[in-house]
């Protein structure tokens, strides 16, 4: 049975990150100054759609850690590097460059911003999937926010063979599965460790920090919280799931799709509690979202959706996969659609509207149907040629049982 097939849930899971980061947006638009008293708790649960991010995360290190821990297991050599990094490129290269570089177009043009050394810095680094490493440069562009994750979680891509490497390098672990996993804990242990040194040794000062300065300000009020290393974290709690998951039998079990309900159940208290904290729900350590209570949920219900017996193939129903198919669409291209909107229309999104949720609803579903458009688009243009490329480059991969798929 191939890969896909088996990790039920998977689609889902994906479909939800890139939705909640949609309503995350779009609450983001609203006037809550404006919105009567029993739509605010609603309204403000909506704004932690950015936990999406952390679901992502979750999600690509639980994939791409399968054919690690079977080569591991089966005490095989270690899948071919070359192929995973012609994999990971095409899939999330060509569709970031081609936002990245519309949303430094509108910068200069929509935005009227002047083209300045830093701009220019900013997108370079993002180009390069170098961003992440400074405050100046966290956001590859003005017109496109959400592309900031992209290159945070190409450190995850760098890290994940990196620190595999280190288990396949002792021979000792091989063919002895709860010897690796809990290798694979100390690696998180020591990745923790290496985010609290980040958080004392790179503290910023106050000049201009908050997002009242803008994105960079933004980005200065994010950091160190927010570095790579710690989002690192996140993506190998998603890979520690992978290791449980190619433990278990390959039977299905109601078992597992009360476990799943379960995990989805914790998920969703996490995020329906954050009101009234940080708007980034920064949790131990001050890592952001809830961690680690939420993405370790987020990684059971993973684990479990893919050994249930009914839950996770009524879950990836036909709307939901499509969803998840034009998900990193979705995610690069929703910012572009709503500025470009509120700079066409001053008074979209409810601000000249006597009814601020009814003019909300309305723009939100315009802009909705647009990113649906542009996502589908994308995908079939620009991601889906590029993704069969690299496929091609790739077909004498010798374990096509679990490629490389996100």
């Amino acid at each position: 049975m191939r890969l896909q097939e088996r990790l039920a849930g998977a689609d889902f899971l994906r479909a939800t990150a890139c939705l909640l980061v949609l309503a995350h947006h779009f609450a983001l638009r609203l006037d809550m100054r404006r919105i009567p008293d029993e739509l605010g708790p609603t309204a403000n649960i909506l704004r932690f759609g950015n936990f999406g991010v952390a679901v992502f995360f979750v999600l690509s290190g639980f994939l791409l850690a399968h054919p690690f821990w079977r080569a591991l297991d089966a005490g095989s050599d270690m899948p071919s590097l070359r192929h995973y990094t012609i994999r990971r490129m095409a899939r999330i290269a060509p569709g970031f460059w081609f936002a990245a570089t519309t949303g430094f177009a509108l910068s200069l043009t929509l935005l009227a911003l002047p083209l300045t050394p830093e701009l220019v810095l900013r997108y370079v680094s993002g180009l390069l999937f170098m961003s992440q490493w400074h405050w100046r440069t966290l956001f590859p562009v003005e017109a496109d926010g959400p592309l900031w994750s992209i290159p945070f979680e190409v450190t995850s891509y760098v890290l994940l063979p990196v620190c595999f490497l280190l288990l396949f390098r002792l021979p000792f672990l091989r063919q002895r599965p709860l010897l690796t996993r809990f290798a694979w804990l100390c690696v998180i242990t020591g990745v923790l460790l290496a985010h609290v040194l980040i958080l004392t040794l790179f503290p910023l000062d106050d000049i201009e920090r908050g997002w009242q300065y803008g994105l960079q300000g933004g980005a200065k009020e994010w950091m160190p919280r927010y570095n790579p290393i710690g989002f690192f974290a996140v993506f190998a709690l998603g890979a520690l799931a992978a290791g449980v998951e190619v433990m278990l039998p390959r039977r299905r079990s109601s078992w597992f799709d009360a476990a799943a309900l379960l995990g989805l159940a914790i998920a969703a208290y996490r995020l329906v509690i954050s009101p009234g904290g940080s708007a980034e729900a920064y949790g131990w350590l001050e890592i952001p979202y809830g961690f680690p209570v939420f993405p370790l949920a987020v990684a059971t219900a993973l684990v479990s959706l893919s050994h249930s017996q009914h839950l996770g193939r009524l879950l990836d129903n036909a709307p939901v996969r499509y969803i998840a198919k034009i998900s990193f669409g979705i995610y690069i291209w929703q910012e572009i659609i709503l500025i470009l909107i509120q700079r066409l229309d001053p008074g979209s999104f409810g601000v000249s509207s006597e009814n601020v949720v009814t003019g909300w609803l309305q723009s939100c579903g315009l802009a909705a149907a647009l990113i649906l458009l542009v996502a589908t688009l994308s995908y079939f243009l620009l991601e889906k040629p590029a993704i069969d490329f690299g496929n091609r480059l790739t077909s004498r991969q010798p374990n096509r049982a679990t490629p490389f798929k996100v």
